[in-house]
């Protein structure tokens, strides 16, 4: 089972905080590909949550490419972090760009250019 430890005290959001610890633990070899995770409902007892809480965090690292969803099977592990990371970096740069006042267009129009 992975280790995931949530700080009540940090303003992260709790869906951010499981994700971040999910990602940490494949990162880490914790969760190989292929490797089943708890139910949601499990790891929400388990951290003291909500389950739309866990299910939440799941969902993001499952658009990430990191986890599958499969009908009847569960939860596994679909890929590595890499991915992942490179995705979370790139929300973040969305994110710093709109604050600066760009458009998603004229970011990409920025990257494109990029040697």
């Amino acid at each position: 089972m992975i280790d995931v430890k949530l700080d009540r005290n940090d303003r992260t959001d709790l869906y951010e905080q499981v994700a971040a610890e999910i990602r940490r633990s494949i990162a880490d070899g914790e969760a190989l590909p292929g490797d089943r995770l708890p139910p949601a409902r499990d790891l929400a007892a388990v951290l003291d949550v909500n389950t739309n809480t866990v299910l939440r965090a799941l969902r993001l690292l499952r658009d990430e490419g990191l986890l599958e969803f499969r009908r009847g099977r569960g939860i596994s592990v679909a890929g590595v972090p890499e991915r992942g990371a490179v995705l979370q970096r790139t929300r973040e740069l969305v994110a710093f760009a709109r604050q600066q006042g760009y458009s998603t267009q004229e970011l990409i129009d920025m990257i494109v250019a990029v040697p």
